[in-house]
């Protein structure tokens, strides 16, 4: 931050710039506190910076749909192949349990 103070030791509210930034800082130098604050003003981008980041975001929105397309594909597959398993479970469990009650029947 740069100083822009006038005469050192007279003055007892002196203002700071920052030069990143350009924010504006008063201090009271007696009471060691900030007494008041500015932003500093924004820069302005020209069209073709938001043109070109326009496009960027259009370009992003459109891959991270595309992988979502392709994440819900894959759930959907894996959904069926469960779905899959258990049903032919659930038929093998059928056919063990026609043999056992016949031969039940067969006992009685």
């Amino acid at each position: 931050m740069e100083s822009n103070r006038k005469k050192p030791g007279q003055e007892k509210v002196f203002e700071l710039s920052c030069p990143y930034c350009g924010a504006h800082l008063w201090v009271d130098s007696e009471l060691q506190e900030i007494i008041q604050s500015e932003k500093g003003a924004k820069k302005k981008a020209s069209f073709d910076e938001l043109l070109f980041k326009e496009k960027k975001k259009t370009e992003e929105l459109g891959q991270k749909f595309e992988s979502t397309l392709e994440l819900r594909k894959k759930k959907l597959e894996k959904a069926k192949a469960e779905f899959e398993k258990a049903l032919s479970q659930l038929d093998e469990f059928e056919e063990g349990g026609e043999e056992t009650s016949d031969s039940d029947k067969g006992q009685e």
